[in-house]
C-alpha cells in the first residue's frame, strides 16, 4: 500500500484567532496526544473549514473539534455548526472566558455541544486533559466507520455513472457508490464544493475530486498503470482478454519485454462472466473476475508491462518495427504484436433501446449493477452460456428474472450444465421464440413490448433492467487496409490466408504465414478476434500461448 493511502492518524482540530492561544493550546495537545493523533491548528474558522473540507475527501478521521467562541467572521459556535456537515460524530468543545458561559449553554442546544471549556485552561492536566481523554474514548466507541477506498457520487440511471462503477469493478479498484440524492453524497458533494448538477463526481482514496472524468485521467487518478515505461518493446499485445492475458504470461515468462495494452480493462468478456464452471483445473467453478485478476497478477510478476485505459486507433510497419498508435496521439514500437482485441457484444436494432443504453438497457453482465437489481424484475436476452451464466448470477439479487431466446430452446447455444442449472432456479423463466420489438421509458428503462415470433402477439411488460447477449462483433474496424478479414471483421490467419493455395497478395516472404499470423508478418491473432476461433476461454489462453511460440520462430528468422 502506498502512503498515500494509509489510513492518517485520527486529527484533533483546534481554531483560535489569537497566535498566541493557538500555539498554546497546540502545544499542550501535542504534549499528550500527539503520539496517536495528529493536531491541526487554524487561526480561523474558514480556514480550518477548508482544513476539514480536504481531509474529508481525504476519507481522513476527525476525533476532537475544539474552537475558540469569540473569532472574527466565523465565531467559534458558527464553526461548529458548519463542520457537523462534515463530521457529524467528532466530538465539539467550545472555549469561552468566564463571560461567554451563557453562549456556551446556548450551544450546547443548537451544536449538541459536548464541552466546553474556561480560559485559561492551565494546568491541562486538570482541565484540558481529563476532558479530551473522556471525549476521545467516547468518539473511539461510536460508529465512526471511516471511508478509504474510491467514492463515486452518481445517479442510479446515469449512463457515464453507471460506466464508471463498471470501470472501477472491472479493474479491481476498490470503491463505494453513493447515489446523487444520498446524505453522505450531499456531504461529499459540499466538501468538493459542488452542486452535483455535472456527474458522476469521483473522490480518490488521495483526496482529489473528479468531476465525469474520461477513463484516462479516472485510470491515471486510482492508481492504475496508463503510460508505458519505454518506446521500444519486443512484444506488444493489443487487448487484456484470456487470449491477451496468455500471450502476455507466455511472453514475459520467455524473456520477450512485453506490454498489453488494453482500453477499458483486463478480463474482456470472460472477466465479466459471474461464474465460470468448464474451465480446467476448477472443478467448482470460478468466476470471471477472479480468473483473469489472477492472470493481469501473474502476467506482472513475470514482468509485464500492463495498461490500462489506452484506446488503440492504428498500426504501421515500418521495416522490422511495428508502430501502435494510441489515440491521444502517441505511439509504442516493436519487433512483434499480438492483436487480442477480442468481441463485443451486438447492440439490439429495436426502437428505444440506443436512447435507453446505460440507463437500464445494458450490453453484457455489468455485474457492479446487480445490487441495483435488488428487488426488481429482470429481463436478459441470449441464449448462450454468458446469457445463462448472468441470468443464474441476476437470480441471487433480483425478484425474478426473465431469459427471452429467440431460438426453440437452448440445447443449440448453451453447455448443458448450464441448462440444467437454470432449472434447478425458481426465480428464473425462459421464454423462447420471444424478442424484443420496443424499448419505453422517460429517462430510464420502464416498459418492454415483446412479440412472440411464432404466433406474433405482442405484449408490453414492466422492465427497469435489460441485459443483452445476443452475438459477437470483432474489435478490429482500426485494422482496415493493414491486415486481411472476413466479411464479418474477423481476422484471418495462417491457413485461412492461403486460398487456393497461394499466399496473400502483397505477402513480402519467402515462406507461407505462420499458423496465428496475419497477413502482416510480424502481426499474430489470438481469441475471439481471429476468423474461425473457438469462442471458449481456454481456447483463447492457448491461442496466446500458441502467438507467442510463433513469435519467436518469427523473431529467429527474421
Amino acid at each position: 500500500m502506498t502512503a498515500s493511502l494509509i489510513p492518517a492518524r485520527p486529527a484533533i482540530v483546534t481554531v483560535d484567532d489569537d497566535p498566541s492561544v493557538s500555539r498554546a493550546v497546540a502545544r499542550d495537545l501535542r504534549r499528550r496526544y500527539g503520539e496517536h493523533h495528529r493536531i491541526v491548528r487554524a487561526e480561523s474558522g474558514e480556514q480550518a473549514l477548508e482544513a476539514l473540507r480536504e481531509m474529508t475527501l481525504r476519507g481522513d478521521e476527525v476525533a476532537v473539534l475544539l474552537a475558540d467562541f469569540r473569532m472574527p467572521g466565523m465565531d467559534g459556535l458558527q464553526f461548529l455548526e458548519a463542520a457537523m456537515d462534515l463530521y457529524p460524530v467528532a466530538r465539539r468543545v467550545l472555549l469561552t472566558a468566564y463571560a461567554d458561559t451563557d453562549a456556551a449553554i446556548t450551544a450546547i442546544n443548537v451544536v449538541d455541544l459536548d464541552h466546553y471549556l474556561l480560559k485559561p485552561w492551565d494546568p491541562p492536566e486538570e482541565k484540558l486533559y481529563p476532558v479530551l481523554d473522556a471525549l476521545l474514548e467516547a468518539w473511539r466507541s461510536s460508529d465512526r466507520r471511516p471511508v478509504c477506498e474510491t467514492r463515486v457520487i452518481g445517479h442510479r440511471w446515469s449512463a457515464r455513472s453507471n460506466e464508471v462503477r463498471d470501470f472501477l469493478a472491472r479493474n479491481q479498484v476498490p470503491y463505494r457508490w453513493y447515489p446523487c440524492d444520498d446524505a453522505e453524497a450531499a456531504r461529499l458533494l459540499a466538501a468538493a464544493g459542488l452542486d452535483g448538477q455535472t456527474l458522476p463526481v469521483i473522490v480518490t482514496p488521495a483526496g482529489e475530486t473528479l468531476v465525469a472524468p474520461g477513463d484516462a485521467e479516472l485510470a491515471e487518478r486510482v492508481g492504475l498503470s496508463t503510460n508505458p515505461a519505454a518506446e521500444f518493446y519486443d512484444l506488444v499485445v493489443i487487448g487484456g482478454g484470456p487470449a491477451g492475458l496468455g500471450a502476455a504470461v507466455y511472453g514475459a515468462s520467455e524473456g520477450l519485454r512485453t506490454v498489453l495494452v488494453e482500453r477499458t480493462a483486463t478480463g474482456g468478456q470472460a472477466g465479466q462472466s459471474s461464474r465460470i464452471e468448464n474451465y480446467l483445473g476448477f472443478p467448482d467453478g470460478v468466476s470471471g473476475a477472479q480468473l483473469t485478476d489472477r492472470a493481469r497478477r501473474q502476467a506482472v510478476r513475470m514482468g509485464a508491462e500492463v495498461l490500462t485505459a489506452r484506446d488503440v486507433v492504428g498500426l504501421d510497419v515500418d521495416g522490422s518495427g511495428r508502430t501502435v498508435r494510441f489515440a491521444d496521439g502517441s505511439a509504442i514500437t516493436a519487433h512483434a504484436v499480438v492483436l487480442a482485441t477480442g468481441v463485443s457484444y451486438r447492440e439490439l436494432a429495436a426502437p428505444g433501446l440506443a436512447e435507453l443504453a446505460g440507463r437500464g438497457v445494458h450490453y453484457g453482465s455489468a455485474l457492479s449493477q446487480a445490487s441495483s437489481c435488488s428487488g426488481d424484475d429482470v429481463y436478459i436476452v441470449g441464449g448462450a452460456n454468458s446469457a445463462g451464466q448472468a441470468a443464474v448470477y441476476f437470480a441471487r439479487h433480483a425478484k425474478s428474472v426473465t431469459l427471452l431466446v429467440r431460438g426453440e430452446s437452448l440445447e443449440t447455444s448453451m453447455s448443458h450444465y448450464l441448462i440444467e442449472q437454470i432449472a434447478g432456479v425458481p426465480e428464473i423463466t425462459v421464454r423462447t421464440c420471444t424478442e424484443v420489438v420496443e424499448a419505453e421509458g422517460d429517462g430510464h428503462l420502464e416498459r418492454l413490448r415483446l412479440r412472440d415470433r411464432t404466433t406474433g402477439v405482442e405484449e408490453v411488460v414492466d422492465a427497469p433492467w435489460l441485459f443483452v447477449f445476443i452475438g459477437a462483433a470483432p474489435r478490429t474496424e482500426w485494422l482496415d487496409g493493414l491486415v486481411a478479414r472476413d466479411r464479418a471483421g474477423f481476422v484471418l490467419a495462417g491457413p485461412d490466408l492461403m486460398a487456393g493455395g497461394s499466399r496473400p497478395a502483397g505477402w513480402p516472404l519467402d515462406r507461407d504465414p505462420y499458423l496465428l499470423e496475419t497477413s502482416q508478418p510480424g502481426v499474430f491473432v489470438a481469441g475471439d478476434a481471429r476468423a474461425e476461433s473457438v469462442k471458449r476461454v481456454a481456447s483463447a489462453v492457448g491461442d496466446g500461448a500458441m502467438a507467442v511460440s510463433l513469435v519467436h520462430r518469427y523473431l529467429e528468422r527474421s
